[in-house]
């Protein structure tokens, strides 16, 4: 399965094709998406305790880093299942919210996600190296000198004195950004719905993107426009539930806030893979396992 160059303004069609997403199968993918963002959000509640009153830097810190890391690792298999549902009922084929635990119980599905998710942040930690390498260890000094000050007077004062290669560290942080997006859609696409291995969907991903970089930065302008735009209808929401507050009760703010604010998060959630799912179909195209398996059987 080839990678392929796309136009400038792919990134845009993108955004709109996930924003237009679940009119096929509603039920199916908002569903999914509401089970997985709450499993998804497990390992941060398991591990409020162990971060609660941490030292950042000290051992209750990373211990409650390295739980959230596996517990994070564990249900990351749940992408693919959001993938799949997608992609079904993009084809018009059945499925349900439950199927967004098959990659656990079919193929192995979960452990090539896994295996792509650890390249993943092998491949985080890589580039994160490499740039300190550019812009230098005032970097990261700075950067733990603003964690150890926070919550205290002299925060404001650290955050202000920037070091010497914040402004590279900026941009080549940019350029690896824009780079791990496309990586990240396409590597998830190749091992949840094109049954590949993590090394290889890990290649496909940044041929892919490397060959992408102008469509995923107009993606990038897409969500930022998207984001000022939500972001002027909360604050319209929110004044007009202040308004009935102060009229009605403090209850009515919770009866709108609320309910506005756990649509969005889940609109946003489906977003995000919907996003992930058309990147992946435009820059891989090909058959899908789904298509495979009939013809094998066949």
């Amino acid at each position: 399965m080839s990678t392929r160059a796309m136009g400038p303004m792919a990134g845009f069609r993108w955004l709109m094709d996930a924003i237009n997403l679940g009119r096929n199968n509603p039920k199916a993918v908002f569903g999914a998406a509401a089970l997985s963002l709450l499993i998804m959000l497990l390992p941060s509640v398991l591990t409020v305790p162990l971060q609660m009153g941490a030292t950042p830097g000290g051992g209750r810190f990373f211990a409650g880093l390295a739980v959230s890391l596996v517990l994070g690792l564990l249900v990351i298999p749940l992408y693919g299942g959001m993938l799949s549902i997608i992609d079904a009922a993009e084809r018009g084929l059945p499925t349900k919210a439950t199927d967004v635990f098959a990659p656990y119980r079919h193929g192995g599905g979960a452990f090539r996600i896994i295996g792509f998710a650890i390249c993943m942040l092998l491949v985080a930690v890589a580039g994160f190296a490499i740039i300190v390498g550019i812009a230098g260890m005032d970097i990261v000094h700075w950067y733990m000198q603003v964690l150890a000050a926070q919550g205290s007077k002299a925060a404001p004062e650290v955050v202000r004195q920037l070091p010497a290669g914040f402004g590279t560290a900026m941009a080549l942080l940019a350029l690896f950004w824009l780079l791990v997006i496309g990586v990240h859609a396409v590597g998830y696409g190749q091992v949840a719905l094109g049954g590949r291995s993590p090394l290889v969907a890990l290649k496909d991903g940044f041929v892919g993107s490397a060959k992408n970089l102008l469509p995923v930065l107009a993606l990038v302008v897409g969500m930022i426009a998207a984001w000022i735009a939500i972001a002027l209808v909360l604050l319209l929401v929110a004044g007009l539930a202040t308004l009935l507050a102060k009229l009605v009760g403090m209850w009515v703010l919770f009866l709108v806030a609320v309910p506005v604010y756990i649509a969005l998060i889940l609109a946003l959630y489906v977003v995000m893979f919907g996003v992930m799912y058309f990147m992946w179909r435009d820059i891989c195209g090909g058959e899908t396992r789904a298509e495979i398996a009939p013809a094998i059987a066949a």
